[in-house]
């Protein structure tokens, strides 16, 4: 059996992020292996973009953080998907959910790139990921509907001015094995879509909405390509 050589000296993966929100938000990463990159956090104004190299092989995630603020000792903080470090770097702290995420695995350059839009944890934000190249195999994917809008009032979040600002996933509200795929429902004969989940997929038929949402919602790319994340599309 052959072994598979990573190639070190592949060339870096360029992500580009742009806020086409009407209000500035704060963009986390989270390295889950791989070289951790040279921001795991940052501001972003309406209409700003901002790129970090990713060097692969490299897996890991990016969301967007909303109604952030600096309290009086300086504490960093948000409404939705704040990373809890109290800063604006999350500094290997992921996304508290619920919170819309973009994910990740660059492969070296003889594999194939994998990449989703998830909702499993919930929704904060619109987003998209586009890849960016030649390659006319690589499709976009995308979570372009406000759940937030459609948000059921048992998994609605709300903001200071009562108006929901980012949905919960049943799992997270429930904490129930059904929602979660858990325990006796741990398979996907067993863990078919809910009526929650639905809800979910009906506004973004392209991300993930359940843990077993694999057939319509996992990308390829050809290794190489640059990528696309643009919050609010």
């Amino acid at each position: 059996m052959s072994k598979q050589v990573w190639d070190l000296n592949a060339q870096a993966a360029t992500f580009t992020f742009t806020n086409n929100c009407p209000y500035t938000i704060w963009p986390g990463t989270l390295t889950g292996s791989g070289n951790q990159l040279s921001s795991t956090g940052f501001e972003l104004a309406s209409k700003a973009s901002f790129t970090l190299d990713v060097q692969p092989p490299w897996s890991g995630r990016f969301w967007a953080r909303s109604g952030c603020t600096t309290d009086p000792s300086g504490k960093f903080k948000c409404a939705t998907a704040d990373c809890g470090s109290g800063q604006v770097q999350c500094n290997g702290a992921g996304a508290i959910p619920p919170a819309s995420l973009a994910e990740f695995t660059l492969a070296p350059n003889s594999g194939k790139d994998f990449f989703d839009v998830s909702v499993v944890d919930g929704f904060n934000l619109p987003l998209s990921i586009s890849p960016q190249g030649d390659d006319a195999s690589c499709k976009s994917t995308s979570c372009p509907g406000n759940i937030n809008a459609v948000c059921p009032p048992e998994l609605a979040v709300k903001g200071a001015d009562g108006s929901v600002i980012a949905c919960k996933s049943a799992c997270l509200a429930f904490d129930q094995s059904q929602y979660c795929c858990t325990d006796q429902y741990g398979t996907p004969d067993k863990c078919p879509p809910t009526n929650y989940s639905i809800i979910f997929k009906n506004q973004c038929p392209q991300a993930y909405s359940y843990a077993y949402d694999d057939s319509t919602s996992t990308f390829t790319c050809g290794a190489g390509a640059n990528y696309l994340i643009t919050f609010c599309p």
